[in-house]
């Protein structure tokens, strides 16, 4: 497994995205209260890695299921899950996509079946992605497993990824290193460089 020593990691801007899976998410389902207890505090943590990614050019992808919702768009989703009803309205507000957010909806579990993803990554020319968001051994996984068979590489800040119990989230970081062959590392040790921008400092 390529779980990383205590450095930091620099990762170039160009060819670079940071993908949010399903962080906008009502989180309405029965027994999801230890999810929402873990996906809270990984929100924040989350909501800094972005920051970070944003101010230094790197794009961000949100790749989010329709949870059935055929009729609706993502804004709606977003409306949905951002309601006070919502038992995961605090994640979704604290993630809340802006206008320069790219956004990708799902009908299954990985971000790449029979969605646009493979397009906008091409477009954007994307070559590794920064994995985050729930349920670490559902969604994350599957989207990670095909990122791994298109030859992106894969990077995944551990402390980004939340799943049903902590004992399930870590058997999906184990498969995503030893497997995928993906680096994992605490989100504060990655640090995103724009080698473009003479004179802009590493993001902090």
């Amino acid at each position: 497994m390529s779980r990383s020593p205590a450095r930091p990691h620099v990762l170039p801007v160009a060819g670079t995205a940071l993908v949010l899976i399903d962080v906008i998410n009502d989180l309405a389902f029965e027994g999801s209260g230890a999810l929402v207890a873990q996906a809270e505090p990984m929100s924040q943590r989350l909501a800094v890695l972005k920051r970070r990614a944003v101010a230094a050019g790197v794009p961000c992808i949100y790749v989010n299921d329709n949870f059935g919702r055929w009729r609706s768009d993502f804004r709606q989703t977003v409306a949905h899950c951002t309601a006070r009803s919502s038992p995961g309205h605090r994640v979704s507000r604290r993630l809340r996509p802006t206008k320069d957010d790219y956004f990708v909806l799902k009908p299954k579990h990985s971000g790449f079946f029979d969605t646009t993803l493979d397009t906008l990554l091409e477009k954007l020319e994307i070559r590794r992605v920064v994995l985050t968001g729930i349920a670490g051994n559902i969604c994350v996984l599957f989207t990670a497993s095909d990122a791994y068979m298109r030859d992106l590489g894969i990077f995944v800040p551990s402390d980004c990824i939340v799943s049903n119990t902590a004992e399930e989230n870590e058997h999906a970081l184990q498969q995503m290193g030893s497997v995928l062959k993906g680096t994992l590392t605490p989100s504060t040790l990655l640090r995103f460089h724009d080698r473009r921008r003479k004179g802009v400092r590493r993001s902090r």
